[in-house]
């Protein structure tokens, strides 16, 4: 099966399906999609409006919605008597996983500004997860602090962070670092253990990243450790896999 020439990946067949949400949600996922696979490359210029409206069978309003939300989420720009064209991609953040740092910390040390929007938090029962990884009962209670990151404004992950409610007795306490707030009360993590899986994006979390359903993204659970070895933290993440890099350092062992 051939792949379809620029044109033909506007036409309705590609992109439209009845029942999956308004036309200008799903023109926007599309050329998301296009643009994360490579089929509408860096510099690539779309078509002007009006073309556009026609090769897709829809409304400019429509075009125009579709178009709008791409270039607010930085992944196309508009440039003056030219035309629409995708943007080079963003250079990556190398996050090196040899050290432990919160993402405020990370994005601080990179010169750029971090910030969180509050997507839920407050003391509630611990799932089954939460009980393995933190070693709390049923009938403990877990803070937990849910929050979409950014770098610089820009949306680059989503947290769900879990800890035994004697160590974050009240999560309202947390606004950008969690991390800082533990050092305050003597009760930050020193060492953690990560697992990274490559998943796809559910419909909830691919709007809270401007992605397209389905996309490919790093998953990350991470449990932290007091020195004494007392398990403090169970954070689980999904990180934009076009923006974030993990990087690990691996040595050769000494013969014995």
């Amino acid at each position: 099966m051939t792949e379809p020439d620029p044109p033909d990946l506007f036409a309705p067949a590609h992109w439209y399906r009845s029942g999956r949400g308004p036309r200008y949600e799903q023109l926007y996922r599309h050329i998301s999609a296009a643009i994360s696979t490579g089929d509408l490359q860096a510099e690539a210029q779309l078509p002007p409006e009006r073309e556009l409206a026609e090769l897709a069978d829809v409304s400019r309003v429509t075009v125009r919605k579709a178009v709008a939300q791409l270039v607010e989420d930085g992944v196309l720009e508009q440039r003056r008597g030219a035309g629409t064209f995708v943007r080079v991609p963003r250079d990556k953040l190398e996050h090196h996983l040899s050290t432990l740092v919160s993402f405020t910390e990370y994005m601080r040390q990179r010169g750029k500004t971090s910030s969180s929007v509050i997507i839920n938090r407050g003391l509630f029962s611990p799932t089954p997860d939460e009980q393995i990884a933190l070693g709390v009962s049923a009938i403990d209670k877990v803070a937990r602090v849910d929050r979409l990151r950014a770098a610089d404004g820009v949306s680059i992950a989503v947290e769900w962070s879990s800890l035994p409610q004697d160590i974050l007795p009240d999560p309202d306490m947390v606004e950008t670092s969690l991390y800082d707030v533990l050092r305050a009360r003597n009760s930050a993590p020193v060492r953690a253990v990560q697992r990274i899986n490559a998943v796809n994006l559910p419909g909830h979390e691919a709007r809270l990243l401007s992605l397209p359903e389905g996309a490919a993204v790093l998953r990350i659970d991470r449990t932290a450790y007091l020195q004494s070895g007392r398990p403090v933290e169970f954070t689980r993440g999904l990180y934009r896999s076009d923006i974030y890099d993990f990087i690990a350092e691996l040595r050769l062992d000494s013969a014995p």
